[in-house]
């Protein structure tokens, strides 16, 4: 029986680079999404196509609980469990400290946190009743040390999805592991609008010299779920190319 990964913002940037990967060592995968819509159903169809995996594609908004329930519940109907959790959707509303405002903020947290604690609820679940599964939060170093006033939401944001983190780890111990990564610049569509010489400046600070591609990221994200990750439990894994 294989395996089942649902990874949440799944049709785009790292959530597909991560929906691919799982695909490719043979997860049946769930493609999460919001707007995307034929982004989702193009990834359905590739992976399903390329890689003899059952994949499927569900729209629910993970800040909204009824949304997030009807979700699960059609996977499991589904697929009948869910082994892999990747806690990946988020936005990022830039704007300069004076200009932002509470509905920045609260939107941000809604569905960067807020988001990946009700999905890990109801996910969570079904898990325990099968006592066994894996959950992987796609934080950010923004919510350790590269900090941004213009991205303060987003940034504290993330550093409460670490806090959640440790927190479902002791939740769901022994028989859920649940960690998170860290990644720093990567080539999203999130980060296109970054202009040449800000790419610049922050690829000065980074050891690898380079943003990292989404694909690298999605293999960290893999491994950790993986049973060859079976003693990694309750830790935040920086995947930055070596931030100085």
């Amino acid at each position: 029986m294989r395996k089942v990964a649902l990874v949440t913002g799944g049709s785009r940037g790292i959530g597909k680079a991560t929906v691919v990967e799982f695909a490719k060592k043979g997860y049946d995968v769930v493609i999460n999404y919001l707007v995307s819509d034929d982004r989702a159903s193009a990834l359905q169809k590739e992976v399903q196509e390329q890689y003899g995996v059952r994949a499927l594609a569900v729209k629910a908004d993970v800040s909204d609980e009824k949304a997030v329930k009807q979700m699960v519940e059609t996977v499991i109907d589904e697929f009948g469990h869910i082994d892999c959790l990747v806690n990946n959707a988020g936005i990022a509303i830039d704007t300069l400290f004076e200009d932002k405002t509470v509905i920045h903020f609260r939107k941000t947290l809604d569905i960067n946190l807020i988001g990946t604690f009700l999905v890990s609820k109801y996910v969570g679940k079904y898990m325990i009743e099968h006592k066994t599964g894996s959950i992987i939060n796609v934080s950010s170093t923004n919510g350790i040390d590269t900090f941004y006033p213009m991205s303060l939401d987003y940034d504290a944001s993330k550093a409460g999805m670490i806090s959640l983190t440790h927190n479902l780890a002791l939740q769901y111990a022994p028989y859920i592991r649940v960690n998170s990564i860290a990644p720093g610049w990567v080539l999203t569509d999130m980060n296109q609008e970054l202009d040449e010489e800000f790419i610049e400046k922050e690829c000065s600070h980074i050891l690898a010299n380079r943003f990292a591609d989404p694909s690298e990221i999605a293999r960290v994200i893999v491994f950790l779920s993986s049973d060859d990750a079976s003693y990694i439990n309750n830790e935040v894994i920086r995947v930055d190319g070596g931030w100085k």
